[in-house]
């Protein structure tokens, strides 16, 4: 690894995170497509999927480091390895999110499910994760500055479902337990679509340098400039 040029090392570092958020996408794509249609997908086919994310993630973490250790980088290359990591980290967090969902299908029957729009949810918060990754490629920060105005759309949504449960609570007939599951699922996708906002904010870091996810006057001001 020491041998080779410094920017083909990090781009196939960059390219195995790709690699990575296909898989995590791949799953989450099968798992909506459970949540309409049980059965749809083969189960085996899900769990195979999330095991090779958890063994990708800390491979290319591993990879990382040994980078870190033997190149020793500075500035840019620095910033873009450890922006590496940290999505990295987020990736596999979504991955065992969408798990979450799926062992959650068998408590939730399907004239529950049509109660919400969770198709909708979950095809919002995929292309917040689809967005986010092809921001970190194309290192482009009006993209990525996209994903984080979405999770307020997204968080919109969630709140949505929580109304939505807990007026379906006070009918007596109602399955209190398959209304939880369905918050859990509406909450599972929210928690998504934060992991691909930090994903974003990650990536507006590594092209500006600047640190925005926990300075809340630079997070209002920048969601105001795009609803502008």
């Amino acid at each position: 690894m020491i041998d080779r040029p410094v920017h083909e090392q990090i781009k196939e570092l960059s390219n195995a995170l790709v690699i990575l958020s296909d898989k995590v996408l791949k799953n989450f794509s099968s798992t909506l497509s459970m949540l309409q249609h049980p059965g749809s997908e083969p189960e085996d086919d899900i769990q195979r999927v999330e095991n090779e994310i958890d063994v990708n993630e800390v491979r290319l973490e591993e990879r990382c480091l040994v980078f870190l250790a033997l190149q020793q980088p500075v500035a840019k290359d620095l910033r873009k390895i450890v922006t590496i990591v940290k999505i990295n980290n987020d990736l596999e967090r979504i991955g065992d999110l969408v798990m979450h969902i799926f062992e959650r299908l068998p408590d939730i029957e399907p004239e529950v499910i049509a109660d919400f729009d969770f198709q909708l949810m979950g095809e919002k918060a995929k292309l917040m994760i689809q967005k986010s990754i092809q921001a970190f490629v194309n290192n482009d920060k009006m993209l990525a500055e996209e994903v984080l105005y979405m999770d307020e759309e997204l968080d919109v949504m969630h709140r949505a479902v929580f109304k939505n449960v807990a007026t379906m609570l006070k009918k007596q007939e109602i399955d209190t337990n398959q209304l939880i599951t369905a918050l859990s699922i509406s909450r599972y996708i929210e928690r998504m679509g934060d992991h691909a906002t930090r994903i974003a904010q990650e990536v507006i870091y590594l092209i500006t340098g600047e640190i925005i996810r926990h300075s809340d006057a630079s997070f209002e001001k920048l969601i105001q400039s795009l609803k502008d």
